[in-house]
Order: C-alpha cells, then sequence, then structure tokens
C-alpha cells in the first residue's frame, strides 16, 4: 500500500470516527472469512463493519473522541459502526459473537463516552431503540383506551337495561 492509498484509509476512517454515533473496536481473533462476510451480512444497512491496521485507525483517531482508546489498538482490530442505534449494533455484534470464543469487544464510543468491554456487553443487554418506542407509544394509549372503555361502560348498561325493559313489556 502506497503513502496515497493510505492517506485515503486514513481519511475515510476518520470520516466514519467523526460522523458514527457508536464506534466499537472488536478483536477478531480465529475468524475465517467466510465469518467476516457473514458478520458483514448480518449487521443491518445503517452499520459498518471493517477491519482496520491499527496504525492507520491510530492516526485516523487524533483529535477524535476514538483518541481515548489508543491502547486498545493492539494486535487484529475490527472497528463496528453505527449512526443509528448503537444498541442495535451492539446486540448485532453480541449474538455473532457468542458462538466465536476468538472474538471480543475491546472497548466502544457511544455518543462520546468511553465504554469498556463489560460496558458493550451490558449496552447489548438493554433494549433497543424501536422496542423502547414501542413500549413508551403503548403508555401513551393505555390511558386514552381506559377512558374509552370507561365512556362505553355505562352506554352499554344503558342499551342491556332499555333491552330487558323491551323484552319484559312483549312478555
Amino acid at each position: 500500500m502506497d503513502r496515497t492509498e493510505k492517506q485515503e484509509v486514513v481519511d475515510q476512517l476518520r470520516k466514519v470516527f467523526t460522523e458514527s454515533s457508536a464506534i466499537m473496536l472488536i478483536d477478531f481473533t480465529g475468524i475465517s472469512v467466510a465469518e467476516d462476510v457473514e458478520l458483514r451480512r448480518s449487521l443491518s444497512a445503517a452499520d459498518g463493519y471493517r477491519v482496520v491496521k491499527n496504525t492507520l485507525a491510530l492516526r485516523a483517531a487524533v483529535d477524535t473522541t476514538l483518541s481515548q482508546l489508543e491502547s486498545h489498538f493492539n494486535g487484529p482490530t475490527a472497528v463496528a459502526f453505527t449512526q443509528e442505534d448503537p444498541v442495535g449494533l451492539a446486540k448485532s455484534l453480541r449474538d455473532f459473537l457468542k458462538d466465536r470464543p476468538g472474538m471480543s469487544f475491546k472497548a466502544a464510543v457511544v455518543d462520546q463516552q468511553v465504554l469498556t468491554s463489560g460496558e458493550v456487553v451490558n449496552l447489548a443487554g438493554l433494549p433497543g431503540r424501536a422496542e423502547l418506542l414501542a413500549k413508551f407509544l403503548s403508555q401513551l394509549n393505555a390511558p386514552l383506551s381506559q377512558f374509552a372503555g370507561a365512556i362505553q361502560s355505562p352506554l352499554r348498561s344503558l342499551a342491556s337495561i332499555l333491552k330487558q325493559v323491551g323484552e319484559s313489556k312483549e312478555g
């Protein structure tokens, strides 16, 4: 790789590091090419995954929050990133890493905050954005549906009483 190619890689990585809301470093020891392709396919369209050279990644990380993870750029390193849902990315990676003992989280930066590997695993245990929105909307909807039921209850009772009165007059 010549100097211009290296500079292009550094520029691409710097763009990823500055635009992503979450960046996770992964030790990918013991993964085959087929498994690597499977991991890339398992990530959503908004997520990305890239194997990086540590020296180039460190150059790209200068003046970004990722520079705090300098000590984690050793050995085989891959970078997973997202601009949308950090929890969804962490869950996808956790599910993939579960069956591969050689792979593990190294560290992460989520919304400008540095996380250890244990904290990334805890992040993966949280409910995702879509699930939280669904719960929130159901909580908003609950009082309205209870109110509608309370309004309908006297009307049903009145209709039942009128029906019984009508039946008694006929009989």
